[in-house]
């Protein structure tokens, strides 16, 4: 309920949740919003992505791939619009389970057909840093800080796509 009412108060149509700690896959109608999660049986993790009453008539297609991963499809007039809500490993999980979430992200973004787009919004657990230094292609300067590890890997995905995918601040 109160992200409903602090979105509604901003006027956002879409909106992508992370570390929701829901149980299991959902979908509700709130307060003139429908929110799709996506969590795991444990307490941990889960992602959702909320859509104002109008748009979610658009949506065609709902895909829980994880509880760290999901996208909806959007039909609106001759486009489609698909929108993914991500969550990545935290610092200090292990190196497996962030290959593996990367490579479902890499698979989730592969699979959208060229004629359509895709937006991300998640939590990368990364910095990308305030300096472009060898990610000028990709980094729109909206960073802070140092880069660090998960920062680099977050731009080198980015660069993977092309010019078409670009960063910014959340």
């Amino acid at each position: 309920m109160e992200l409903v009412k602090i979105i509604r108060k901003i006027r956002i149509n879409i909106a992508c949740v992370q570390e929701t700690k829901w149980i299991g896959s959902k979908a509700r109608d709130v307060d003139g919003y429908k929110l799709w999660c996506s969590g795991s049986e444990g307490r941990g993790n889960g992602v959702g992505i909320s859509v104002d009453e109008d748009l979610s008539e658009q949506v065609v297609e709902v895909n829980r791939v994880s509880n760290r991963v999901m996208t909806i499809k959007l039909v609106i007039g001759r486009s489609s619009l698909n929108i993914c809500s991500a969550y990545a490993p935290q610092v200090g999980l292990n190196e497996e389970e962030k290959r593996r979430f990367w490579e479902v992200l890499d698979e989730v973004v592969h699979d959208v057909p060229s004629l359509e787009k895709i937006f991300i919004g998640g939590n990368f657990s990364g910095h990308i840093g305030a300096l472009l230094i060898g990610y000028g292609d990709v980094h729109r300067g909206f960073g802070f800080g140092d880069r660090n590890d998960a920062g680099a890997t977050i731009l080198d995905f980015a660069r993977a796509f092309g010019s078409e995918f670009l960063l910014f601040k959340e």
